[in-house]
């Protein structure tokens, strides 16, 4: 069984309360203690919690597999521009090779920084950096770039030596699954959360497909409010050199779909929806290693469409074969529509958090 099948199957697990998930439960439970135990020790103070003098906003989700977390932050970021602020982009990196800081350049490779953040960096050009402890990337943010005021924590809800004043808990169409936690279930904690809980999220993005109708939004934390994203499949396809090509034109034209990501079956999905005919699909794990897309390449004549996600790497495997040896290839970019009441009430609880005044020393405190 391939990792993409496995990764397929748990899924199927997880969606009901089968007897295979019943007989995980036990291990669920034992993973439950585990994560409110160190939630109790953040939370009491046990565990040191570093508030930044920036706003910080999380942006993550509570089940396993991407939600849209990387489109909810790409589209989080051309919104604050356009409101005047300077964001920046921590992340861990999941993937990369090594667990140093890193601030992301236009040079810097998937390998190095993790596909994720690689994608955000190119398409947005924010400053990005990496690093295992989000709290010491968001030092070297500050540091490094002082223009920078306010701070996108990059699937951080879990993290939570890093303070938020905004948490955002992206969800898709799985919502919770089963309800219980790993490894029984979706969850990644116990959702939702309990009243009082400080690192509770105060929004809740359920999204959904343009073609597809929203699903009920998950039940709620108290003084959560949920909103509806919808994301949709450009109407071109880019190459590598940046040139673009209506959908409309490759739609005559068999096709090879590849899509490194939690559900690939989704991004197959919506390029049907488009009238594309594809002639083979290759779904490869989550975060795949850049060797994985050497089967891909090995096939000049073909006509290859790919996630944003995969094109990071896949592009960049492609220019080091000659011209005549490389397969035509073309991403097609997701599109997420954030609800514009929800950006409302964003911006209404970012106002207060403005700062004042710069940011001048290393440390990141804010001067008089």
């Amino acid at each position: 069984m391939t990792r993409p099948d496995a990764e397929a199957r748990w899924q199927a697990i997880w969606a009901r309360r089968g007897w295979q998930a019943c007989l995980l439960w036990p291990l669920s439970q034992v993973y439950r203690a585990l994560v409110v135990w160190r939630r109790h020790r953040y939370a009491q103070g046990r565990w040191p919690v570093e508030h930044l003098p920036v706003p910080v906003i999380v942006v993550g989700n509570v089940v396993v597999g991407g939600a849209g977390k990387t489109p909810t932050v790409m589209a989080l970021i051309a919104h604050l521009r356009s409101k005047g602020w300077s964001p920046g982009v921590v992340s861990r990196g999941h993937g990369r090779l090594g667990d140093e800081l890193l601030e992301l350049t236009k040079h810097t490779t998937a390998s190095e920084a993790g596909d994720e953040p690689t994608l955000i960096h190119r398409r947005t050009g924010v400053p990005v950096v990496v690093g295992k402890r989000r709290v010491e990337a968001a030092r070297a943010m500050l540091a490094a770039h002082p223009e920078v005021n306010l701070l996108i924590c990059d699937d951080g809800l879990q993290h939570l030596a890093l303070g938020r004043d905004i948490a955002i808990a992206v969800f898709d169409d799985r919502r919770t699954g089963n309800g219980w936690l790993l490894p029984a279930g979706l969850l990644r904690e116990p959702w939702p959360p309990q009243p009082g809980d400080p690192f509770s999220p105060q929004f809740v993005l359920l999204q959904r497909r343009a073609t597809r109708p929203a699903a009920m939004a998950p039940a709620l934390p108290a003084g959560a409010v949920s909103f509806v994203a919808t994301r949709r499949l450009a109407g071109s396809a880019r190459n590598a050199n940046g040139d673009e090509r209506p959908l409309s034109e490759l739609a005559c034209q068999e096709l090879v779909a590849v899509a490194g990501i939690a559900r690939p079956e989704v991004f197959f999905e919506m390029l049907r929806d488009q009238g594309l005919t594809l002639s083979r699909c290759v779904a490869l794990p989550d975060h795949a290693s850049p060797d994985a897309y050497h089967a891909v390449l090995a096939s000049p004549s073909a006509t290859v469409v790919c996630t944003e996600k995969d094109a990071v790497k896949l592009f960049a495997q492609a220019q080091g074969l000659p011209a005549g040896a490389r397969p035509s290839l073309w991403t097609v970019p997701l599109e997420l529509q954030l609800d514009s009441d929800f950006l409302e009430a964003l911006d209404r609880r970012l106002e207060g958090l403005r700062p004042s005044t710069g940011l001048s020393s290393p440390d990141g405190h804010q001067t008089a």
